[in-house]
């Protein structure tokens, strides 16, 4: 089993669904009681959120660049980001360390062409959703991304920052995601991806009509499918 670097905090609610998921998916690949070889820096998100705000992503990649090469000296061999976002900083860490860095949007595009889709409609952040940095690296792989109006795009955001990430779920927001999806079904999408980790608390399979990639459950079996290729482990 080889050690897995989780860089989180971003937040600590969709860190800690990470670390569940990835311990679970281990334990029934391995059967017992086993569980993942990982090793976690959580950052504080107030202040990587201040960076967001003020648009200081310099900054923020170093902020954590830094905490990508301290999980590099503490055993990590690969480096799991548990955020959508902030994987705008990605060339930085990547630079930062000489251990891989397992891409959020590339493990995603491969599930929406694993389920034959060519079209799908994004939710995130707002900077997710906006800039290029996710939706270019999915449509690299021959997948058109939508994203909602800018309307729309404020009550995802809003209900991101002021809610998920504190803690808060709640069914009229829920509503309101569940409406903005079926706009993007009236415009073509086949599935849509919750390019925000903690969308997942929020919606799942069960509020929609059409397939949902959850990013976060794609990203923590991804790091388990790597931590056990070429494991002299077997199930028990």
């Amino acid at each position: 089993m080889r050690r897995i670097g989780l860089l989180g905090g971003m937040s600590w609610q969709s860190s800690a669904l990470y670390y569940s998921l990835i311990n679970d998916g281990t334990a029934k690949r391995l059967g017992g009681v086993h569980s993942a070889d990982v090793v976690m820096i959580s950052v504080d998100f107030a202040e990587v959120e201040q960076l967001q705000a003020a648009g200081e992503w310099e900054r923020a990649g170093e902020l954590l660049a830094r905490e990508a090469r301290a999980l590099e000296v503490a055993g990590a061999e690969v480096i799991v980001l548990c955020t959508n976002t902030m994987h705008i900083v990605a060339p930085a860490i990547e630079a930062a360390v000489s251990i891989p860095l397992l891409h959020l949007a590339d493990v995603t595009a491969e599930a929406v062409m694993a389920a034959g889709l060519t079209r799908v409609g994004l939710l995130g952040t707002r900077f997710t959703m906006q800039q290029a940095f996710y939706r270019e690296r999915v449509e690299a792989h021959g997948i058109e991304v939508l994203v909602p109006d800018l309307d729309d795009q404020a009550v995802v955001h809003r209900v991101i920052y002021d809610e998920l990430v504190r803690g808060v779920v709640s069914d009229d927001s829920r509503a309101e995601y569940e409406q903005i999806i079926e706009r993007f079904v009236e415009r073509g999408a086949q599935g849509v991806v919750l390019g925000c980790t903690e969308i997942e608390l929020l919606i799942d399979a069960r509020h929609v009509g059409i397939p949902l990639f959850a990013t976060t459950s794609l990203h923590a079996q991804a790091a388990v499918d790597w931590a056990l290729s070429n494991s002299s482990l077997t199930a028990r």
